[in-house]
């Protein structure tokens, strides 16, 4: 364990690199040391945006995150009419009217979304508004097969007719939306915000089973009770909704992105570094936090972030990825790197995503001994269900890590990469670093902060 870490304010660093290239020359071998911040979640600032939607009066949705995915949402909301205003002291807020709200062309919002999945959740908020939304080609990161049908089935149950055309996805609702019961064969995040989102406004009541209770989701729901919705929760993954015949504009401050800040605290475990990461909540992050200690690392709670740095040796250890309360998905990756350096085998059940241990041949390609198991590995030890997506990586450590080339694959993959040449000996070229600030605020400026040795190249 490492003296206390001097935790009053952040180092202050330069952001010359933050809007240049996609490539970077890293200098690994240097411990991250210092300070950083998180601001809101991407999953819920980009959600509460478009729920700003459904407001007659304005809306005002503070810590949003400067982030490329939040940037896809505002141009996505200025193409349907709604004015967006960025407060007047910078510092995360933005102020959403949406009086003037249009209908907007397939090719409009195609050139906005190409990035992006959100565009499937304008679906709901846009039939109460105008009675019509346009959806083209979904992107996003290729970590698995992301099928809409949950929310195409969503969708038809309040009563909206879905029309596939050459150009995407209209979807229309000739009688209005009524409320529905809807059960989801998985409890995904997106199918549960669409359903969330859909049902504030449709007449009766709508009972959701096998809802995703993640923290983002509940604090959507908070917002939403902001606005006049009418929300319970109830026991074994259940929520029920009372439709409203109207919702006022929302004031909300995002809670903060505990991804962000579960990948710092595994950057300091990769790199036996010490990193306070201000604006990081422990009750959001008891699962994680667990693992973290179980693996070898040590953390300090204060009431304006979270300290994390290593204990001895990276110790090996089982996880399985799973929905909330689980240890999530985006988690995994970032972890994996640091459990190239532990002293054992360590086991990555990964249940969510099908393909989202493809980023771990390049941390072969740097010497990594991991090896992945496309069926997953059955074992009586398992607490998740198995199913029949899954994969398992294993990890034997350690083995040091060399430096290469490599091109970043997704946005945890890519963090991961970075934190990999961070703990790497040589200089190693990540290339396409770009898909990180689809989720991360200001990352190059933050590895300055921290002391990474890294140049911009291209």
């Amino acid at each position: 364990m490492k003296p206390l870490l001097s935790v009053k304010g952040e180092t202050p660093a330069g952001e010359k690199k933050e809007a240049s290239g996609d490539v970077l020359a890293i200098r690994g071998g240097r411990p991250l040391t210092g300070r950083v911040e998180v601001k809101g979640a991407k999953n819920l600032a980009t959600k509460a945006m478009v729920a700003a939607l459904l407001g007659e009066t304005p809306s005002t949705l503070r810590d949003v995150p400067d982030i490329s995915d939040v940037q896809v949402v505002r141009s996505l909301l200025e193409v349907h009419g709604v004015t967006v205003n960025d407060d007047a002291n910078d510092d995360g807020t933005l102020h959403f009217d949406t009086s003037g709200a249009v209908s907007a062309h397939f090719e409009a919002i195609d050139a906005h979304a190409g990035a992006s999945r959100i565009p499937i959740l304008f679906c709901g908020p846009l039939l109460h508004l105008l009675g019509e939304a346009l959806i083209p080609d979904l992107g996003g990161c290729r970590i698995g097969d992301r099928p809409i049908n949950f929310h195409m089935d969503a969708l038809r149950a309040f009563g909206a007719v879905v029309d596939k055309t050459y150009e995407g996805i209209r979807i229309t609702a000739p009688n209005g939306l009524t409320g529905a019961s809807i059960e989801l064969p998985y409890p995904s995040v997106g199918a549960t915000e669409q359903v969330l989102l859909t049902a504030v406004r449709a007449k009766g009541i709508t009972e959701l089973r096998n809802a995703a209770i993640e923290p983002e989701i509940m604090d959507l729901i908070a917002l939403l009770q902001k606005m006049g919705a009418i929300i319970s929760y109830e026991p074994n993954r259940v929520i029920l909704i009372e439709g409203v015949d109207s919702l006022r504009g929302y004031d909300h401050r995002c809670i903060f992105d505990r991804n962000e800040a579960a990948s710092w605290a595994c950057a300091a475990l990769a790199t036996d570094g010490d990193i306070f990461v201000g604006g990081a909540k422990q009750q959001e992050m008891l699962t994680f936090l667990n693992v973290f200690r179980k693996a070898g690392g040590w953390f300090d709670v204060h009431e304006d972030g979270i300290r994390f740095c290593r204990d001895g040796d990276i110790k090996p250890v089982v996880v399985e990825t799973d929905v909330h309360p689980g240890f999530m998905t985006d988690w995994q990756q970032p972890l994996i790197v640091a459990l190239t350096q532990a002293h054992g085998t360590s086991i990555v059940h990964e249940t969510v995503y099908e393909n989202r241990l493809g980023f771990t041949q390049a941390l072969v390609q740097m010497g990594a001994d991991i090896v992945v198991h496309p069926q997953g590995i059955a074992s009586p030890d398992r607490r998740v269900p198995r199913r029949a997506l899954e994969q398992a990586a294993v990890i034997n450590g350690p083995t040091p890590l060399h430096a290469a080339d490599v091109e970043v694959p997704d946005l945890r993959g890519g963090y991961s990469y970075v934190i990999a040449a961070l703990a790497a000996e040589g200089e190693s070229v990540v290339r396409n670093v770009g898909i990180i600030r689809r989720g991360y605020e200001k990352f190059l400026t933050k590895l300055e902060t921290l002391g990474a040795d890294f140049d911009v190249i291209g």
